[in-house]
């Protein structure tokens, strides 16, 4: 299979930057979009030229470092796919496809097709602690949790934090990924005690990062590697709500 890659190159955040097009050949059906850059990088540097970076880390779908649109797509066309489970073998002989990094304030770009996400872990670090002691293991019965509370907690953590979501929305908003991480401990017992406290700064955080606001549009959960549902959004408004309400009396 040969490609015609047209990809972004910056030095840094406060380089222009612009597209490059590469003629990459001999490429396998079986390869991930990653091994082709990795191919493509090999040759860049045996003819003694600057590689093209981008980020990675686990290449099996849980990292969620492997953050690049392709063809416009975050994480490219194949549904519930994140950019390294991604396959050749779904691109056609002669195709050329176009690779850039997130296009978000909140997202500077560091090179090339990597972009600092440091943002994430600032709200993150706003949602503070839990109130669980430490020490010996508890019966795993130990705190009795509804079924239905537990299954949606799981399905929440199952948000890897790759912030495609943000660079799909129209607004840049982030919404999806703090909504997920907000129900990830809102609909469990250990997560109550800061409850309210949680989830007013980790809103208010993601404001101060200057992420936009979520006006339900859809695309994030279009996108979204880990088919995390904008339901979450909705629930996080109601915790905020309640929150703000609870602080106002």
């Amino acid at each position: 299979m040969n490609l015609t890659l047209k990809v972004w190159r910056q030095k840094n955040s406060a380089d222009k930057g612009g597209f490059e097009t590469y003629q990459v050949t001999d490429v396998l059906e079986d390869m991930s979009f990653l091994e082709m850059f990795d191919v493509l990088n090999e040759r860049l540097i045996k003819e003694e030229r600057e590689p093209i970076a981008f980020d990675h880390d686990c290449r099996e779908g849980i990292c969620g470092m492997c953050s690049m649109y392709i063809n416009g797509i975050a994480h490219g066309p194949l549904h519930s796919t994140t950019t390294c489970q991604l396959h050749m073998r779904h691109f056609h002989d002669g195709e050329t496809i176009v690779v850039e990094p997130w296009r978000a304030r909140p997202f500077p770009v560091v090179k090339d097709l990597v972009v600092d996400r440091s943002a994430f872990d600032r709200i993150i670090e706003a949602g503070g602690y839990i109130s669980v002691n430490t020490g010996n293991a508890v019966d795993a019965n130990a705190i009795p949790v509804e079924k239905e509370c537990s299954d949606l907690a799981f399905a929440a953590a199952a948000c890897i934090g790759c912030g495609a979501c943000v660079a799909a929305c129209p607004n840049t908003s982030a919404m999806l990924f703090v909504s997920a991480k907000i129900s990830q401990l809102a609909k469990l017992p250990q997560g109550d005690p800061e409850r309210t406290t949680r989830v007013v700064n980790m809103i208010d955080q993601m404001d101060k990062e200057g992420f936009g606001s979520c006006t339900n549009i859809g695309e994030c959960q279009a996108v979204c590697p880990k088919d995390i549902p904008i339901t979450h959004i909705a629930r996080a408004n109601k915790e905020y709500l309640r929150a703000t309400f609870a602080a106002s009396k």
